[in-house]
């Protein structure tokens, strides 16, 4: 498990890595303003579905039950995957019909303002990719449970590939003005899309899984998926969609040359609290934070998830509690130096990452702010991976559905109420209290299910990390100071002196997750890992 966590980021990180090349190349082509807010809106949606029907619902419901007649009869367990394939394209592929038709009738009789027209344009061309990425992430989790995680994780890369192909050509070589940039941008999302489909059927193959049409929907196994499946909609995507709440309230609430400065409630005027581009900054701010959530935190969930569900299916909570303890142990020694580093440097990087072209300083100012807030509930994103995944595993999908309604109502709340002293400071903090809501009631329902040894480790982890944390940012304040931060010079300096501080640090005191980066067997605990783990 340690060896696929570690393949899980590499490629992950690569992703990411490229991801960050197509954020820079949206910002020097279209900034901070309406068709980037645009563009993050319809992008938003199938990247949604992918997080509610693909990696989220439909992958972990299946990997569960999967991972258990895998046990029992593997020539069920493939049809029972073929199944879950079929019903949730033929599913998604109706919703994504209906959706089109309800898109072009409110555009052709009901939508009347420019940007809004433009907005359901784009989001008629990118729906199609709905249906595509879901797929795509039912087959990884497939893949995942027989421990094969290289092709899922780097499929990622064939979008980001695609995002900046299409924007560098569509620019510079074809000479295209930005509005119809963007439509290029979005038709390449949809054949990527067909890409990442086509990878992943060789190692399907390998492991005997053909891709066809299957409808074992009678049988039992697929009846368990179904019944997990709706409470798991919430469960494993409560940031997500607190986000996507972010997304829209800024949408709602920006003031535009086209709407005005104000709207009318109730007879007063009243003074929207953003302005055109809230929505491009949230964003931004996002796919920054995101980071090292999808790295580390996703990472370390989807190599531990297969194991938690093969000790579950075995009836082995001794090892499953030790499973959920060492991924929280995990999710600190991560989340805790990354919110610490976003906090310190989060101005200069996202200077140095987008401040070009379109994307202006000011733009570079509110971005990093909002991404300050976000950074605050990273280890509260990272842990919410983790445990979800363990009730997953346990084929227990209502608790984490109820913590989710609740944290996303709570979301909501602060969104109206924060967004008007603090803008979208208040909406990426809004955030980040959900998150630690949500794990708060994780960790009661969890311990009262498998006891408190889910815990165990924990608190030591936690003061140590702490300890290396503050080391490393004394250090990265330090060399700021010296170098200057206002730079791509003095921002390297001050990772590369952070990181190894910390490293130094955590291995000054035997901080047993070190071994994750630093490779298995140096410490005890590594030999537990791999055989428990």
């Amino acid at each position: 498990m340690v060896k696929g966590f570690r393949q899980i980021a590499v490629l992950t990180a690569l992703s990411r890595v490229l991801g960050m090349l197509r954020d820079m190349a949206f910002a020097y082509f279209l900034g901070a303003g309406g068709l980037m807010d645009g563009w993050a809106i319809a992008f938003k949606i199938p990247n949604l579905a992918r997080r509610l029907f693909g990696e989220g619902a439909a992958a972990s419901s299946l990997i569960p039950v999967y991972s258990e007649q895998l046990h029992r009869d593997p020539r069920k367990a493939k049809g029972l995957a073929l199944s879950v394939v079929t019903a949730v394209f033929v599913l998604l592929a109706a919703v994504t019909i209906l959706s089109e038709a309800a898109i072009w009738l409110y555009y052709h009789f009901a939508a009347t303002q420019a940007g809004e027209r433009f907005k359901l344009a784009l989001t008629g061309v990118m729906l199609p990719y709905m249906v595509l990425i879901c797929v795509v992430a039912i087959l990884g989790g497939i893949l995942n449970a027989h421990r094969h995680f290289a092709t899922p994780a780097a499929a990622p890369t064939i979008l980001n590939v695609f995002l900046i192909a299409a924007l560098c050509f569509g620019a510079w070589g074809l000479g295209l003005e930005q509005r119809t940039l963007v439509f290029v941008a979005a038709t390449a999302v949809v054949l990527a899309g067909l890409v990442q489909l086509a990878i992943q059927l060789p190692p399907l193959s390998k492991h005997g899984i053909h891709l066809r049409p299957a409808w074992e929907v009678r049988s039992e196994p697929f009846r368990k998926v179904l019944l997990l499946m709706g409470p798991m909609i919430l469960g494993l995507t409560a940031t997500q969609i607190s986000t996507l709440i972010n997304d829209f309230t800024a949408l709602w609430l920006s003031g535009s040359a086209e709407k005005g400065a104000s709207f009318s409630l109730f007879g007063h005027a009243v003074q929207y609290p953003l302005w055109e581009g809230a929505v491009s900054h949230l964003f931004y701010a996002q796919r920054l934070y995101q980071l090292p959530l999808g790295v580390f935190g996703i990472s370390l969930a989807t190599a531990i998830f297969p194991q938690m569900s093969s000790d579950a299916a075995r009836r082995d909570f001794d090892s499953l509690r030790r499973s959920v303890s060492w991924g929280l142990q995990g999710t600190v020694f991560v989340a805790l130096p990354a919110t610490m580093g976003l906090l310190l440097i989060s101005r200069p990087v996202v200077a140095v990452i987008l401040e070009r072209g379109e994307f202006v300083p000011a733009d570079s100012a509110r971005t990093a702010v909002t991404l300050s807030f976000y950074a605050l509930g990273l280890t509260g994103y990272f842990a919410q991976q983790v445990l979800t995944r363990a009730f997953y595993a346990l084929q227990e999908s209502r608790v984490p559905a109820r913590t989710a309604v609740i944290a996303v109502g709570v979301s909501f709340v602060l969104n109206l109420v924060l967004v008007w002293p603090l803008g979208t400071r208040g909406l990426a903090a809004a955030t980040s209290i959900c998150s630690y809501i949500q794990v708060a009631m994780l960790v009661l329902a969890l311990r009262r299910r498998l006891g408190a040894g889910v815990l165990a480790g924990t608190g030591r982890a936690m003061r140590d990390t702490a300890l290396a944390t503050g080391c490393m940012a004394a250090a990265v304040a330090g060399t700021g100071y010296l170098a200057g931060r206002s730079g791509i010079v003095g921002l390297l300096l001050s990772v590369l002196i952070g990181t190894a501080v910390y490293v130094v640090v955590a291995k000054l005191l035997h901080i047993k997750m070190l071994s994750l980066f630093l490779g298995a067997g140096r410490h005890a605990q590594d030999s537990s890992a791999d055989r428990n783990l």
